[in-house]
């Protein structure tokens, strides 16, 4: 899906992704890792998959979360100090 670790499923016109896309820019800032954005309707697999339960964390490509991003525990996982 990306190049690097971290992608963030969203959706045109959603709050919760907006909000998404600044703790995941903090999240970047922390650890150095970039992040890419994959809109959930751009793909009918992505849809079948997430449908309205975005914004989507992917970690290495594998769910870390949805509807917000926990970024003390994305650190953590990221490996960047205890997190916050």
């Amino acid at each position: 899906m990306s190049a690097g670790r971290l992608t963030l499923i969203t959706r045109d016109g959603c709050h919760l992704c907006d909000v998404a896309k600044d703790a995941m820019d903090r999240v970047a800032a922390a650890s150095g890792e970039r992040w890419a954005e994959l809109d959930v309707d751009s793909d009918i697999e992505l849809r079948r998959e997430y449908g309205d339960r975005v914004p989507v964390v992917l970690l290495d490509g594998r769910e870390h979360g949805y509807w917000r991003v926990e970024e003390g525990r994305l650190l953590r996982d990221l490996g960047v100090g205890a997190g916050q």
